[in-house]
């Protein structure tokens, strides 16, 4: 089973613990997880992965958070093709229209979409980082 990437951007940590548990699920499943925060890696090394999970809180107005994580998604956009990624984050307001943005986002540029879009609100509980492992499992195994 080849690697599969784990990149977050996180500003309280709820998205980096969601993160932690998406690469449990993905050991769990007997795959090797390669977390990694948005500011370590490139699109262009993103690129190379076959399977990935993105996350990202809900910012603003829901929208990606715009200073790192959003110019690395647009970049990484045109490279998803066959792809098989899964996204999750957390968010504090709103109904998730961010989530529902950037999965369609994802699937208009080719990926396949492993889940819905995993949200969770605030600080993630046990039920929320139970999907998260549910969610690297799923992705380990697609």
């Amino acid at each position: 089973m080849s690697q599969i990437a784990v990149i977050y951007w996180s500003q309280t940590g709820n998205t980096e613990q969601m993160a932690n548990a998406v690469c449990e699920g993905i050991r769990a499943a007997g795959g090797e997880a390669v977390l990694l925060h948005v500011a370590d890696t490139s699109a262009q090394d993103a690129a190379k992965f076959d399977r990935m999970a993105l996350g990202c809180p809900a910012m603003g107005a829901e929208v990606l958070e715009e200073a790192e994580f959003d110019p690395f998604f647009t970049e990484l956009e045109h490279n998803l093709g066959g792809k098989r990624v899964a996204l999750f984050g957390s968010y504090g307001w709103g109904d998730g229209q961010w989530m529902r943005d950037w999965v369609a986002r994802t699937d208009n540029a080719g990926a396949i979409v492993v889940g819905d879009g995993l949200m969770a609100h605030e600080t993630p509980d046990d039920e929320a980082l139970t999907a998260c492992r549910a969610l690297g499992e799923a992705l380990a195994k697609a």
